[in-house]
């Protein structure tokens, strides 16, 4: 019992002894002021110019359309009776996507065709499933929805005329066109 109260005792000297050492709330605390001294400009110093800089600046939006103007890089060509775009059509539509990433204002027509085979209704529709394939692979590329509008002609607009497969499988196809 005696050795609880003298631990009891020494606590509460210790407890009164850290409370006299404490800071007065009512006293504003000490602010240390420094004063910024700054040398003073003497008329022949000449004002810094800006720095230049030697790395060109790059439109990737330019560099990227005059890429796709050239020759084969705005048809995707399709399969006969066919939606499903080929894997050789990749970097295209890759290609595509890039540009119209680089520039959210841009945009692009997908114009779906078909060969003369088969009824009006069913060709528009093939045509349309191409042209929405197409647009699907954008948006899953990260190009906005608005940025490209999924048409189709059918058999209406060939690119090739006359019958046999050559020409049907140049008629078989999406044409990525600029709005």
């Amino acid at each position: 019992m005696k050795l609880t109260r003298f631990a009891f005792t020494l606590i509460a000297a210790a407890a009164l002894a850290g409370c006299g050492s404490a800071v007065k709330l009512d006293e504003p605390a000490p602010v240390e002021t420094r004063q910024t001294v700054t040398p003073p400009v003497t008329t022949t110093q000449q004002p810094a110019e800006p720095a230049q800089t030697a790395v060109p600046t790059v439109d990737l939006f330019t560099q990227l359309t005059q890429e796709v103007n050239s020759v084969g890089k705005r048809v995707v060509y399709f399969d006969y009776d066919s939606d499903v775009v080929k894997e050789e059509y990749r970097p295209l539509v890759e290609l595509h996507a890039k540009r119209l990433n680089a520039n959210k204002r841009a945009a692009l027509n997908l114009e779906g065709h078909t060969d003369e085979r088969g009824g009006r209704e069913y060709n528009l529709a093939l045509g349309q499933r191409r042209a929405e394939a197409v647009a699907k692979s954008l948006t899953l590329l990260g190009v906005g929805a608005a940025q490209v509008e999924a048409v189709s002609f059918g058999k209406e607009r060939p690119a090739v005329q006359g019958g046999g497969e050559e020409a049907w499988a140049k008629n078989r196809r999406v044409e990525l066109k600029d709005k």
